[in-house]
């Protein structure tokens, strides 16, 4: 039963990806020269993304539209994009949010503080102030904001960016082995993302994997 089972989901995304033409290797994804370590046993896909890109702030409905109806066996992980020293302080702010339970409110308020307030959120202080405004645990936050494992954390998405070669941001990383992002799919008019075909590209890439 298990290998019908199998056997049926490959016809089906064959026929899918039949009907919509398969992701287009160099130009709608690229496979990693080396593939990356994955653990676990659910597919690993991550956004490499910065809050100060205003392609991942017009990127985010997207991606949590995606997240929304995201498969079970996949198992989806922010990375903040670090090229340079002056990315470190939006990298800890991610962590920061992340270890005192404040992603899931001030994720997209970072966004809007930085693209939409017009907010300079480069900085230790800076970001202190910001997060005040929110009305969150400061001891909590700033003891966080410098404590060795989101320093360590940083350091770990540092060391991804330069390991995964990633090229800017919004990019995504499936299982290791695949990288994609929408300015990679875009409109045959070259008017923007291609939407429908991108969510078509990450989703083949999964089923590559499975």
């Amino acid at each position: 039963m298990k290998r019908f089972i199998a056997v049926l989901l490959m016809l089906m995304v064959s026929t899918a990806v039949f009907a919509q033409g398969a992701p287009v290797a160099g130009k709608e994804f690229r496979q990693m020269d080396t593939q990356q370590e994955v653990t676990g046993n659910q597919i690993e896909v991550l956004e490499f993304f910065s809050y100060a890109c205003s392609h991942c702030d017009a990127f985010e409905p997207i991606l949590n539209n995606w997240l929304s109806t995201k498969p079970k066996d996949v198992n989806f992980k922010h990375v903040p994009a670090v090229f340079n020293k002056r990315m470190i302080p939006l990298a800890q702010l991610y962590y920061t949010l992340e270890e005192t339970d404040n992603l899931g409110t001030l994720h997209a308020k970072v966004y809007d503080a930085i693209h939409r307030q017009g907010k300079n959120l480069f900085d230790r202080e800076t970001i202190f102030e910001w997060a005040a405004a929110q009305g969150v645990d400061m001891k909590k936050f700033e003891a966080t904001y410098d404590s060795f494992t989101v320093g360590t954390q940083t350091q770990r998405a540092m060391q991804m960016t330069r390991n995964y070669r990633i090229p800017g941001t919004p990019y995504m990383v499936v299982n290791g082995k695949f990288l994609t992002g929408p300015s990679m799919v875009v409109r045959s008019d070259g008017r923007g993302v291609d939407v429908t075909r991108f969510v078509f590209v990450l989703n083949t890439l999964i089923d590559y994997e499975r």
